[in-house]
């Protein structure tokens, strides 16, 4: 009996029961005392004050006062009958008694049919713990969660059965132990599903429409789909349906009925009946209402001309396109023009032969202009930093693609969780034609440390980084702002050091994104030092009497583009490397024991709308272009290298004299690096379906000459293949990764001077949180390293494949594991390289 129905049933008793007590109907009486009876550990006190009855209160008999008591007893849920009386009448006084039993409690739950495991699941998911008074509405709600849960999973047959036993304890007080057995039989599948009423589309085309429920099939690509029946997506198919005639010109497409078919405990069919209706063309559109833009120019946007086939999704989807913000379509225009008031909708007015005339009703309303523009969350990062990204200010013209790059901008500073940016829209005024904005952050650690361990290069390799991503510099010689370092001016400082004993190196870096505070002028430098040895065979250990210095200093500006638009970033860079060689005799390097100088100028162009996320973006593009070159100095230094390449060309490099002057020769052809270096590299991203995202990326690099006769220079090379991360190579090379293949193995071994490569790669996140960024993936890549370019050849490539997965949190950066499988030899072998595990740290892809 559930809970209304025993509340009907004690109404009933009630009544007859006072009847029988008073002898009249409607009688008044004078409340003397209130008592309570009956199975309760409540106190009388508490039980009395609930009831909200009073001594010396006046009362009718089937009054207002006894029912609402009642039912506010009942709506406790702490009991399971209430019965109340009217004894001791002496004139127009009587006492009342308040008969009740309390609901018996939870002791102990039993689960069959699960595993072990899920027993506390069970648990926290339907409050079944201990002490939980045990209702009918409880029992009802238990067994109809756990027979949905399952059949959620395909288990369309689950049975949930559920008793319960009494049990007295010593002090009397009313319990029960709850025994759930969980029937989920076979797992069901969908064996066909079927069509009737569809002469026009074909059932396969129909079953395509259907995103969500599959039948099964003999395809290699059914184990991407779902044959699983789960009701909720299959009505959200049923829907899809519809809107596939919709989109195929039958506008009065409808489903009649459709029905599950039982085979057998396995599997199920389902029985779809639709009415496809008539085929409609677009007649004449008209628009009403428009005085801001011509028809001509609506109808641009539109795109859709008379006699093109009915299709009421494209219509839709063209006034207002809902899954995409930036979407080309009528809302936007008004909406970018400062009519946020606008409204537009489409409307039939004829539909003879079919053939649909419309009319798109305009109202366009007073342009809206931002009255206040807020920003709460940030409790960390100072407010200048936030305004200064920000695209909607105060008296300015509404535009949603000002608050959709707001948005954009926010999340790509890395301060904010990007998923929690949040615009809100307060009070606006269509008579006044204004708005305020209130944008509302979620501030995420933006500094990381890195303390690693390893082995590689001949030895154990250490390392340590901090990185402080959203420091504050004027902030340094304040106490109290080392919290744990002075934080919220959106400036970088980064300090790292490697180290094992064939190699130590220390960076310094730092940069200031909006030099002057007045708009986005970008200063960074950066200061480096390293120190190589070459390994002893002998004590098979680093001899320090052989050693390869580097100490580097760059400068760099970069400035945000007004023209062609304002996503684009012109860089620049001045650096200056000293490298010092002592006794450091290698195949790269000839000249053992001397130095060399590379002071070269560096300009880049780089362009990057990537949508809100800079872990996990889902749309747009990033593409970046760069120049580097040094001073031409064989025009001025008077130097004949042609001679000079003349008689290394002449010399025997196994002779000890001859070998001595190729260094020397060397020593003067690299004294001060000549070169130009150019790169190119090109990102998309493309949502597939909801946070499913595709993402092409292509890049090339090419290091050459001003001088053939002083050749390519030995720094500053290519090396492909592997993880892609730099280890403790120091020589200045750029290590490009291509999974599926050991680390540098695609490049020879003083590595290459041209590179290109391809990717495409499909990730899927798992979780978004401020906290970590988990997603999956898997990608197909090529590329290919040589050394000149007759012998250049965009498409012949090595090839890989692979899947892996990537775990971002704030305070340790991008962590993650690749497993590539490479499907060419690596140079000097004849079988293809096989499968590569790859470990990823502190770098995107």
């Amino acid at each position: 009996m559930n809970t209304f129905t025993k509340l009907i049933c004690t109404l009933v008793f009630f009544t007859f029961t006072l009847v029988g007590n008073a002898q009249t109907d409607g009688a008044k009486y004078l409340i003397k005392e209130i008592s309570v009876t009956g199975n309760t550990n409540f106190s009388p006190q508490t039980i009395i004050a609930y009831s909200k009855l009073r001594k010396n209160e006046e009362i009718q008999i089937g009054g207002e006062k006894i029912a609402n008591a009642v039912k506010t007893l009942w709506k406790s849920n702490l009991f399971s009958s209430i019965d109340i009386y009217v004894i001791n009448i002496d004139g127009n006084k009587a006492d009342l008694e308040i008969n009740l039993s309390d609901l018996p409690e939870l002791l102990e739950l039993s689960l069959d049919g699960i595993r072990k495991g899920k027993k506390e699941e069970v648990i926290n998911e339907n409050g079944l713990k201990t002490g939980t008074k045990v209702t009918e509405n409880l029992l009802a709600t238990t067994r109809n969660f756990l027979t949905d849960k399952y059949k959620e999973k395909g288990f369309l047959n689950t049975k949930v059965k559920i008793v319960t036993t009494q049990v007295i304890d010593s002090v009397e007080k009313e319990r029960v132990n709850m025994f759930i057995k969980i029937d989920k039989g076979e797992k069901v599948k969908i064996k066909k599903i079927n069509f009737s009423g569809n002469e026009k589309i074909k059932s396969k085309k129909l079953r395509k429409a259907m995103s969500n429920t599959k039948q099964k099939s003999l395809s290699p690509l059914s184990i991407l789909k779902r044959s699983k029946y789960i009701d909720e997506d299959f009505k959200t198919d049923l829907v899809s349906l519809v809107d596939y005639y919709k989109e195929n010109g039958y506008r009065d497409a409808r489903i009649i009925s459709d029905s599950i078919i039982y085979n057998d405990e396995k599997t199920i069919s389902l029985d779809i009946k639709v009415e496809e209706g008539e085929k409609y063309t677009f007649g004449k559109i008209s628009y009403v209402g428009n005085t801001v833009y011509t028809d001509q120019y609506l109808s641009s946007i539109l795109k859709i001309k008379d006699g093109d086939t009915y299709n009421g999704v494209e219509l839709r989807e063209r006034i207002a396109n809902s899954k995409n913000p930036d979407a080309d379509d009528l809302t936007n225009a008004y909406q970018n023009y400062g009519y946020m008031f606008s409204t537009i909708n489409p409307v039939e007015v004829s539909a003879d032969g079919n053939v649909i005339d419309m009319e798109i009703r305009i109202s366009e309303g007073k342009p809206a202009y931002f009255n206040n523009v807020t920003v709460r969350g940030n409790d960390v990062t100072n407010d200048h930093v936030i305004y200064r990204e920000i695209r909607t200010r105060p008296g300015e013209l509404y535009r949603k693609t000002n608050i959709i790059r707001t948005i954009r901008e926010l999340g790509q500073l890395g301060f904010f969780d990007a998923q929690q940016i949040v615009p809100d829209i307060k009070n606006p005024n269509p008579v006044e034609g204004t708005l305020d904005v209130d944008y509302s952050v979620v501030e995420q650690g933006s500094s990381q440390i890195q303390l690693q361990g390893g082995y590689g290069g001949g030895g154990f390799i250490g390392t340590l980084g901090l990185s402080f991503n959203n420091f504050a510099i004027k902030d340094i010689f304040k106490k109290e702002a080392y919290q744990p370092v002075p934080r919220g001016d959106g400036q970088s400082l980064a300090l790292r050091l490697q180290a094992s004993q064939f190699f130590q190196t220390y960076s310094f870096s730092f940069s200031e994104p909006w030099l002057g505070g007045k708009k986005p002028f970008q200063l960074s430098t950066s200061i480096s030092h390293s120190r190589q040895f070459l390994f002893d065979p002998q004590t098979r250990r680093a001899d320090k009497s052989r050693r390869f210095n580097i100490t580097g200093l760059t400068v760099g500006l970069s400035t945000r583009l007004t023209e062609p638009d304002d996503y684009f970033l012109l860089s620049q860079a001045l650096s200056y490397q000293h490298y010092d060689l002592q006794n450091y005799n290698t195949g790269l390097f000839t000249f053992g024991n001397g130095t060399s100088n590379n002071l070269s100028y560096t300009i880049g162009l780089s362009r990057n709308n990537l949508y809100t996320d800079p872990i996990y973006p889902t749309g747009g593009s990033s593409f970046s272009a760069s120049a580097k070159f040094s001073f031409p100095y064989s025009l001025v230094n008077g130097v004949d290298y042609d001679a000079l390449k003349d008689e290394r060309d002449n010399l025997d490099q196994t002779d000890a004299d001859d070998f001595a002057r190729i260094g020397e020769i060397d020593q003067e052809r690299f004294k001060w690096l000549e070169f130009y270096k150019v790169k190119f590299k090109v990102d998309w991203y493309t949502e597939l379906a909801k946070k499913l995202v595709l993402r092409p990326s292509m890049e090339f690099g090419f290091l050459g000459a001003y001088n053939n006769a002083r050749g390519v220079i030995p720094f500053e090379r290519f090396f492909l293949g592997g993880d892609g991360l730099g280890n403790f190579a120091l020589d200045g090379r750029e290590i490009v990764q291509l999974r599926g293949y050991p680390n540098q193995s695609l490049s020879n071994v003083d590595g290459g001077s041209i590179y290109n490569k391809f990717s495409l790669e499909l990730r899927y996140p798992i979780t978004l949180g401020a906290q970590a960024k988990i997603y999956a993936l898997s990608f197909v890549e090529a590329g290919r390293s040589l050394n000149d370019f007759k012998d250049f050849d965009p498409f012949n490539l090595n090839r890989s494949a692979g899947f892996g997965l990537r775990i971002f949190m704030p305070a340790f950066g991008l962590l993650g594991i690749d497993f590539g499988h490479g499907f060419d030899p690596v140079p000097g072998a004849i079988e293809a390289n096989g499968w590569e595990t790859h470990f990823i740290i502190g770098q995107q892809f």
